[in-house]
């Protein structure tokens, strides 16, 4: 038997798909920092807009629904329109729907200019990452991954703080002011130097919208989501509130993946569940919301319940988390390309699950600083669960694969998300029935729940591609093609490019 072979050197990354990168984490920033800092406004809105706490709450509702219907539409608007003029259009969605949010005079306004806001948004965050991808043609991965995620790492960290700070000294109508500078910069940045790519195929017709498959899928979407974020506010799951739209989503979706399966161009190709690479990410990526979401919503409120901190300041206490994870990002993204993705995520779940411990067992006067280094040490294994899960979501596909992966994996995180969210939320409620006179032992009961939700996703990280995994081979590809490390098959050229 042949000695095996010596890796190559590490391949350099191109810098038109750095700068490409960046191009657009700029615009992404503004939807994820949007998304958090709104999330600690709510009680503050209420009070300002004179209204009530379940009218308030579809200030994000309907962002999150409207969201959750524009993203399937990035399949077809990037195939339709190319990926600069529908990234342009996305950005210039979101910041009229900031600018509306600022000058909204009652909260019917302001829930309008938000839907807008979550239609320019659920555009953005798919293609994001279809555009990046696409531009790096397979190469070097797990570095590349590092600007895809960017928005997700910082988004949830300094948002609450930029949130807290705003609502503290200024106006809640600088919550959505703070878009705009990202916006603007984000058009001007890719009218500029991202390459006019062209709207379809060379050969290929303008391709026509779904509409069956955007009928079954975006209300089913919307459904499921809104029937998690009533379980929140509902009495738990077994509300009607929430039981029938969840039935009524989960029929939805399932008669779309009926529908997708026997038609040939379908909204989203849910064929690439049938691949083990995006199978395996989509289901991390919906555990993972219990893990990073689901604990940003009992983070702040034991720092401000049980040990009686200000909204600013349990944002403060989040940035060591933060830390942790700009820790992570550069170390975990080299070794993605080196040790494939199963490696990876397994021991940032793990990290987390550890480090989620500390906090069940806390108390009100337990040392900050000791829990800041714990918060350190979670950070740094939340990095290293996002960036290889968002790798192995696009191992082995071709270039017009991607947007279908990122639509699928996409949606499992924010379902996901808004499932771990809704969860850990009446987890809480129930705890402090439970226990009315000592709220921290609410909110251990509660911590619990999150470390085990870290640990079955560590069993699932075993079914995520490991190193030196070859993809099946792709149509266009030559025969017995195959890939180094987790690296994607390419089959056309690259897109979009800069110019340099």
């Amino acid at each position: 038997m042949a000695a095996t072979p010596a890796k190559p050197p590490a391949e350099k990354l191109d810098p038109a798909v750095v700068r490409t990168a960046l191009i657009l984490v700029v615009g992404g920033l503004a939807v994820v920092f949007d998304t958090t800092i709104v999330s600690v406004a709510l009680h503050t809105l209420a009070v300002q807009l004179g209204t009530s706490v379940a009218a308030i709450q579809w200030v994000s509702t309907g962002y999150l629904l409207a969201l959750g219907i524009a993203v399937p539409l990035s399949t077809w608007g990037l195939a339709r329109f190319g990926g600069k003029r529908l990234w342009m259009f996305s950005l210039a969605v979101f910041l009229a729907g900031s600018v509306g949010s600022s000058l909204a005079w009652n909260v019917g306004s302001l829930i309008g200019a938000r839907v807008v806001q979550g239609i320019g948004g659920g555009l953005m965050l798919p293609l994001m990452s279809t555009l990046i991808f696409q531009a790096a043609g397979g190469k070097s991965l797990g570095r590349l991954v590092t600007y895809v995620a960017l928005p997700a790492l910082f988004g949830p960290i300094l948002g609450p703080l930029i949130g807290g700070a705003i609502l503290t000294h200024l106006s809640w109508r600088f919550m959505f002011w703070v878009n705009v500078p990202f916006c603007v910069t984000g058009l001007l940045l890719a009218w500029r130097y991202l390459h006019i790519d062209p709207p379809a195929r060379p050969g290929v017709g303008k391709p026509r919208l779904d509409v069956p498959g955007l009928f079954l899928l975006g209300p089913g979407i919307v459904a499921i989501l809104l029937g998690l974020a009533n379980a929140g506010t509902a009495a738990g799951f077994a509300h009607p509130g929430v039981l029938i739209p969840l039935a009524g989503g989960a029929a939805l979706l399932a008669a779309f993946t009926g529908y997708a399966l026997r038609t040939s161009h379908p909204l989203v190709q849910v064929r690439l569940l049938a691949r083990r690479s995006v199978a395996s990410s989509s289901a991390v990526l919906f555990f993972s919301g219990f893990s990073l979401y689901g604990a940003l919503l009992l983070l702040p409120l034991y720092y401000q319940d049980v040990r009686g901190t200000t909204a600013l300041a349990a944002g403060v206490m989040l940035v060591p988390q933060g830390v942790g994870t700009l820790v992570s990002r550069t170390l975990v993204g080299t070794s993605i390309d080196r040790f494939g993705p199963r490696v990876i995520a397994l021991a940032g779940f793990a990290i987390v699950a550890a480090a989620t411990v500390p906090f069940a067992l806390a108390g009100p006067h337990t040392s900050e600083w000791l829990l800041a280094a714990w918060m350190v040490i979670r950070g740094f294994g939340l990095g290293a669960v996002v960036l290889p899960v968002t790798v192995a979501a696009y191992i082995g596909l071709d270039n017009h694969q991607i947007p279908h992966s990122s639509v699928l994996t996409r949606t499992a995180q924010q379902i996901g998300g808004a499932f771990g969210t809704a969860v850990l939320a009446v987890i809480l409620q129930s705890a402090i029935a439970a226990h009315p006179a000592t709220q921290a032992d609410a909110f251990h009961v509660a911590f619990w729940w999150s470390a085990g939700f870290s640990a079955i996703a560590v069993l699932l990280s075993l079914w995520l591609p490991g190193a030196q995994q070859t993809p099946e081979p792709s149509r266009g590809s030559a025969p017995g093609q195959r890939t180094n490390s987790v690296k994607v098959l390419e089959s056309r050229p690259a897109e979009p490019h800069v110019h340099k």
